[in-house]
């Protein structure tokens, strides 16, 4: 039985927030489909979105509840780019397809805007992020992220010294920070229940509790078996992202081996006070510094402040969090700790996408490294486009190198471990 199969949502302060409920069956008989999706989740959420307007008949099967993974627990950032420079990009793809990947990511930016628009998602959707300097060192990496961006023509990032930081955030210790417009932040769970109900109304059938635990490809066909039927379909894809490793080799093909779950845990304040909100974050921006193991924090739309962090560890994370959360705003002190909830995100050893095939019917897309609230909706629409018959996007992507982690999944956590204490050396030094 899969690990994630037949839970309920984890205790956070989204799921007690979310605006829909949406339930529903778990397959119970045999069906037929053009398109089955694994993973109910904004990357296979889209996707059925992108195939349902075009007319494909779509089920998405889902081990667990729609948007139990990151999708309904992640910080809700939403930004541009990849978690990689676009320079190294330039020098994998060449020029010309590095840029077609940057305005992809900007692409990623206004599907959410498209869709929140015509769909009329209540998700709290706001546009505002500034990635933030701990030291000097650190801001010379925002100067030069702030040069590539303005090389390709993107007009929407500020540099702010640390008084023109000041003026937004009620925090000393940073000396600046780099601040985007156009990228912004959202409720991750209410946004992906809309996607749902999205697909639902296009007659999209979704099936919860239906963990897939086989997978056979014949004769053109692929047969998807659940613990209770199958369904039979043309193309399928695979949405688990950092889930994909309890699933069955007969059905990820190895390719879990391209990636590597990262635990992030996330608090949420009691509602502050709106002048103390105001002490903390005063635009309506969301935040994060530019660490390797980085801080990321927003406050929400009944003035909670959330606060992230991607080195969560086996110990009490909710006052870890809270010590990290005081040393940004020691002003918070007196204020209660509502929520506490944790999740895996889905990274490359090198924090490239992996997108691509496992054969001509067989499509998925993970790997996203921190980019997921933006980058699943984009890596929705370029499989539906290569199911629909255009694959040159997604082949941009399959260009691109990403590692294999040699082990099994033993030695990924105890990678992980060994890599959360290397990357806090960098990031002490740094």
């Amino acid at each position: 039985m899969l690990e994630f199969s037949h839970q309920e949502h984890v205790k956070s302060y989204y799921f007690d927030s979310r605006n829909q409920n949406l339930q529903q069956p778990a397959l119970s008989q045999s069906e037929e489909t053009d398109v089955c999706i694994v993973g109910a989740g904004f990357f296979g959420l889209s996707a059925a979105l992108e195939l349902a307007e075009k007319g494909k008949r779509v089920i998405v099967l889902e081990g667990a509840r729609i948007g139990f993974g990151a999708s309904g627990r992640s910080g809700g950032q939403a930004i541009n780019g990849f978690e990689d420079g676009i320079d190294e990009y330039i020098e994998l793809l060449g020029e010309e397809n590095a840029r077609k990947l940057w305005e992809m990511s900007l692409e990623a930016i206004d599907i959410i805007d498209e869709r929140v628009a015509k769909y009329a998602i209540q998700c709290d959707w706001k546009k505002g992020y500034a990635t933030l300097a701990l030291n000097e060192r650190r801001m010379e990496d925002l100067v030069a992220i702030e040069q590539a961006s303005l090389r390709l023509g993107y007009q929407h990032m500020q540099l702010w010294d640390k008084a023109q930081l000041q003026r937004h955030l009620g925090s000393e210790i940073y000396v600046g920070g780099l601040y985007d417009s156009n990228s912004g932040h959202l409720h991750p769970l209410n946004y992906c229940l809309g996607l749902a109900k999205a697909c639902l109304d296009l007659g999209v059938q979704i099936y919860e509790q239906s963990p897939v635990i086989d997978m056979r490809e014949s004769d053109g066909i692929v047969e998807l078996q659940t613990d209770q039927a199958k369904v039979r379909a043309k193309d399928v894809i695979l949405a688990t992202n950092a889930y994909i490793d309890v699933l069955p080799k007969s059905i990820h093909h190895g390719i879990n081996r391209k990636i590597l779950p990262v635990e992030s845990f996330i608090i949420a304040t009691e509602p502050l006070p709106q002048a103390l909100a105001d002490s903390v974050i005063n635009n309506g921006m969301s935040v994060c510094d530019n660490n390797i193991l980085l801080d990321y924090y927003r406050l929400s739309a009944d003035n909670r402040l959330l606060f992230g962090s991607d080195s969560s560890s086996d110990k009490n994370m909710v006052n870890i969090m809270r010590a990290n959360m005081l040393h940004v705003f020691p002003q918070l002190e007196a204020v209660k700790i509502d929520y506490g909830w944790a999740g895996p995100i889905d990274m490359t050893l090198n924090s490239a996408p992996h997108f691509g095939r496992i054969s001509p019917h067989i499509y998925f897309a993970h790997g996203y490294s921190g980019h997921g609230v933006a980058l699943t909706g984009l890596a929705g629409r370029i499989v539906a486009e290569a199911i629909l018959g255009d694959d040159h996007r997604l082949a941009i992507f399959e260009q691109l190198k990403v590692p294999t982690f040699y082990g099994g999944r033993l030695m990924k956590k105890f990678a992980t471990k060994i890599g959360v204490q290397y990357y806090k050396f960098l990031d002490k030094y740094r």
